[in-house]
């Protein structure tokens, strides 16, 4: 809670502030009444329910929201006595457990480069999710997308675009036909807007004033995906380093994203 002051230490007013936190817990008896006990015990503490769904087997879920974070300490100490049930995460929630709580799972990420996301074609719903929350964020992102041809690459980006309400602008790409831009107009160079680049086609099939045209959205304070990074970083200046997400997207979880077989052919163009 903060209050607003006058010069002479008069209070104005107050105005509560709300914080979310996610808590997840694992079960290993579930009894009869054991979420209603937990639910009990939060209505005490006045900590409101926000969501709650099963995550991944016998492991719940919930983003909760208090104005006082001595409260979720508490709470977090009182449920260490419960034997039913283990807290595995007690925190701010970030945007992997918000979608957790939304679609009953976790996303699978990459043990070595946490950076790095994974999906399969049937999960296109959570990955459109997953886009869309990254999407809503103003400022500088790059999103690199790999996956072979025909697994919904562009199609997932394009939603992901809708779901945040945002205009999304084609740089170069194949979804259509071969489209590679030379220039765009002031709307399209809307910052606000999510720029779709094709990373093979924007580096193979590139002219000189597509290039000079790619530097400057790339200098934008805006959201670039880039789909085939790994062409983009080898055929340019940029590394790794400058992608803030690495998303993969396969027709199985053993498909192996290979880019001999295709590459070729835009090299015959």
């Amino acid at each position: 809670m903060y209050c607003r002051m006058e010069s002479d230490n008069r209070r104005l007013g107050c105005v509560m502030e709300y914080k979310q936190w996610y808590m997840e817990y694992k079960i290993h008896k579930n009894r009869p009444g054991l979420l209603g006990d937990i639910a009990s015990l939060l209505g005490m503490l006045e900590v409101n329910i926000i969501t709650i769904n099963g995550v991944e087997g016998k492991t719940r879920g919930m983003l909760l929201q208090t104005d006082d974070d001595e409260k979720i300490k508490i709470m977090g100490q009182m449920l260490k006595k419960v034997d039913n049930i283990t807290v595995s995460a007690l925190r701010q929630p970030k945007l992997v457990d918000i979608l957790a709580v939304r679609h009953g799972r976790y996303i699978e990420r990459d043990s070595d480069d946490r950076k790095t996301f994974r999906f399969t074609r049937d999960e296109l719903g959570l990955l459109v999710d997953f886009l869309g929350e990254i999407f809503k964020r103003d400022g500088h992102q790059v999103i690199g997308l790999r996956g072979m041809p025909r697994v919904g690459k562009t199609e997932s980006i394009i939603a992901g675009s809708v779901c945040a309400m945002k205009r999304w602008t084609f740089v170069s790409s194949t979804l259509l036909r071969q489209t590679v831009r030379s220039q765009m107009s002031e709307e399209e160079m809307n910052p606000h807007n999510i720029f779709i680049i094709d990373g093979i086609v924007s580096t193979i099939r590139s002219n000189e004033k597509h290039e000079m045209l790619l530097q400057e959205i790339m200098s934008m304070p805006s959201t670039k995906v880039i789909e085939h990074p790994d062409i983009f970083v080898r055929e340019t200046h940029y590394d790794y380093d400058f992608f803030d997400y690495i998303i993969e997207l396969r027709n199985a979880p053993d498909e192996e994203i290979t880019y001999e077989t295709f590459t070729v052919n835009y090299n015959d163009l």
